[in-house]
């Protein structure tokens, strides 16, 4: 049994940012399978390091990543259009978010404490989930695209936080990926680290780059909302 860090409620933080993918959702399965499917029909193996670059650039800077390392002769916009429609059905029909993830989001919600996504992922794909409010679940959602850099940078977390109207140094992020948290750590966020369960992620790494560490959700003991 894992115990979750006491930091992990208010008054730690007056607002929560959260990444998408891995930390709230399980969706490295359909990730895998886009990579797989993409990669296979050109006849390039798949890697799991090729998939951790990935998760760190989005889909603009991940389609130019894959045409510069695999010297392919396609335009970046294509690609993603591809990426996109190989996973929209997917994301449609099946993503859920984690319960136990669902259950802090509300209960923060339910005290009083904005909450905001932070994802690299496309607004077409998020946008279309049938078993994840989006709205209901955040007050503010910001995508990668929104803020033209990846999550080596902070600006997607710094853009989040300037929209719920709350300074870096009281938000917290949740994020599943070592670049991320090193980026918000340095733009002065309180950072909690997340097991994805991911096979690829390299965890030791991950726990390094963040003051808190969360190994799963349901270790958050809850308090009763007001």
């Amino acid at each position: 049994m894992h115990t979750a860090p006491p930091q992990l409620w208010p008054p730690a933080f007056d607002a929560a940012i959260f990444d998408f993918d891995g930390t709230i959702a399980d969706t490295a399965w359909i990730w895998e399978e886009v990579d797989r499917t993409f990669l296979g029909a050109r006849g390039i193996p798949y890697t799991r390091e090729y998939a951790r670059v990935l998760s760190v650039l989005g889909f603009a800077s991940g389609a130019i990543y894959t045409i510069e390392t695999y010297g392919l002769h396609e335009n970046p916009d294509d690609i993603c259009a591809e990426w996109t429609r190989l996973s929209h059905a997917l994301y449609r029909t099946r993503v859920r978010l984690v319960d136990g993830a669902q259950r802090y989001i509300r209960a923060l919600r339910a005290n009083g404490v904005p909450t905001a996504l932070a994802t690299a992922n496309e607004p077409e794909l998020i946008g279309s989930m049938e078993h994840v409010d989006v709205a209901g679940l955040f007050d503010v959602c910001v995508h990668g695209r929104d803020v033209g850099t990846t999550k080596d940078q902070p600006d997607i977390y710094l853009a989040a936080a300037s929209r719920m109207g709350v300074a870096p140094e009281r938000c917290i992020v949740f994020e599943d990926i070592a670049p991320g948290l090193v980026a918000a750590r340095g733009a002065g966020f309180l950072t909690c680290a997340v097991r994805s369960g991911d096979p690829g992620q390299l965890l030791d790494d991950v726990r390094d780059a963040a003051e808190l560490y969360l190994h799963d959700w349901d270790d958050i003991d809850l308090p009763t909302a007001p």
